[in-house]
């Protein structure tokens, strides 16, 4: 028997490949899906608006989990460990554990 690999022929459009830019992501989930809210949230403006939202069942949602820390291990390798910032004040303000907090964990 022959083992052949399935091609996926996947379009990108110019709108799309433009992408969004988000510096706060919303996740919540149901029995059967999970829901990825990306926001874009500027300085000083009190309302900000859902950029894209993407739909995931949760073994995707599992894999997709699975490529990002994969592709952020690939990424520090090549330019150095993200670290997180911290308020240069030493978190004097609203936040009282010193850090700032996650913008894409609800």
């Amino acid at each position: 028997m022959e083992d052949k690999k399935h091609e996926i022929k996947i379009e990108l459009t110019p709108e799309i490949a433009a992408g969004h830019y988000a510096n706060l992501a919303m996740i919540a989930h149901s029995a059967g899906e999970f829901y990825i809210d990306f926001i874009n949230v500027s300085p000083n403006v009190p309302q900000a608006r859902v950029q894209s939202r993407i739909i995931l069942n949760p073994e995707n949602a599992k894999n997709l989990l699975m490529a990002l820390g994969d592709n952020i291990r690939k990424y520090e390798a090549s330019f150095g460990e993200i670290i997180p910032k911290k308020p240069r004040n030493g978190g004097n303000g609203p936040i009282s554990n010193g850090g700032l907090p996650n913008p894409f964990q609800a």
